[in-house]
């Protein structure tokens, strides 16, 4: 289990308003170059973290291994914390479709769509939070579809004991480095795993490295993965070849098919500052891309007043 002894933070970005500093963002962040050799190290690369959603890929590796077979579509929403929107909601109902499911199959927490206008749409039309429009109803119409390719129950497919959950644990441990992995229970209800920081680098830089489904499909569907105009579609849509994903808890990972990746994490959770700081780890490996373009406007009666920037 991981400890409780904080680990080494260092600032990694601050927020300006009106000319001045209001916050610091403090946390770690990794960079590794193309051989694999940490080249970026800003606290402590080998704390543990849960990467949340950035474990997406990882288990969407595991469960192709396991006889699952999406479309590429249907391979980057398993991978995806989408926004909830018709053209998400469909590609999760033609995944359920496919297996012989059906959404009250889902076992993922209801919720609105993050997307603020489909939430209206949802509320408008009488509706509410509902499995489906969560952000996770990808991965687990994923889960639910491996399942019925293996032969396996769905009453209980989150159930850490279950055969799925203990092969995606056992391909988490491959590509993280890991021995044991540590396992507990994500916001959607499936588990949930820890790893060092410098873990979840190298598992992206191995999955970016292969090229192989994930990878592909997450590069050549960036809106599916997240959704339009929101910072990992635009990260991906700016940097060819980037495979990128956020996680909850300000959790930020991405790497390019050279071998080159990086995972940060904002001690506090917040999420304001993870596009910004993982887009200067990037550059610091030599990514051509501009950290600016993805810093968080502040607002002042609705209008920008300050901006989020990092300590370089």
């Amino acid at each position: 289990m991981p400890g409780l002894t904080p680990p080494q933070l260092a600032p990694l970005a601050y927020t300006t308003r009106s000319g001045t500093v209001e916050s610091v963002h403090f946390g770690a962040a990794v960079g590794l170059a193309a051989d694999g050799s940490i080249t970026v190290a800003l606290g402590d690369p080998h704390a543990d973290v849960y990467p949340r959603s950035s474990n997406k890929p990882l288990q969407a590796d595991a469960m192709l291994r396991l006889g699952w077979a999406p479309d590429a579509p249907q391979l980057a929403l398993a991978c995806a914390s989408h926004a909830g929107t018709p053209v998400h909601l469909t590609v999760v109902e033609a995944m359920l479709t496919r297996a012989g499911l059906a959404v009250g199959d889902l076992g993922n927490t209801p919720a609105l769509p993050l997307d603020e206008a489909a939430g209206h749409d949802v509320l408008r039309s009488g509706g509410g939070p509902a499995a489906l429009f969560q952000n996770c109803s990808g991965k687990h119409a994923a889960m639910l579809a491996t399942c019925i390719a293996q032969g396996w129950p769905i009453d209980d497919y989150l159930a850490e004991a279950h055969p799925l959950q203990v092969a995606i644990t056992e391909r988490y441990a491959e590509l993280t480095g890991q021995e044991d992995v540590y396992v507990g229970v994500d916001g959607c209800g499936a588990p949930t795993h820890a790893t060092p920081l410098v873990g979840l680098a190298q598992a992206y830089a191995v999955l970016a490295a292969e090229q192989g489904p994930v990878y592909a499909a997450m590069t050549s569907h960036p809106e599916l993965v997240d959704g339009a105009g929101r910072t990992c579609t635009r990260l991906m849509q700016a940097v060819p070849g980037l495979m990128a994903k956020p996680g909850a808890e300000g959790v930020f990972a991405a790497a390019l098919p050279d071998g080159r990746a990086a995972a940060i994490k904002i001690a506090d959770g917040g999420s304001r500052a993870t596009g910004v700081v993982l887009a200067t780890v990037l550059r610091a490996l030599g990514v051509d891309v501009d950290p600016a373009a993805f810093a968080d406007p502040i607002l002042g009666h609705g209008r920008p007043v300050g901006t989020v920037a990092t300590f370089e």
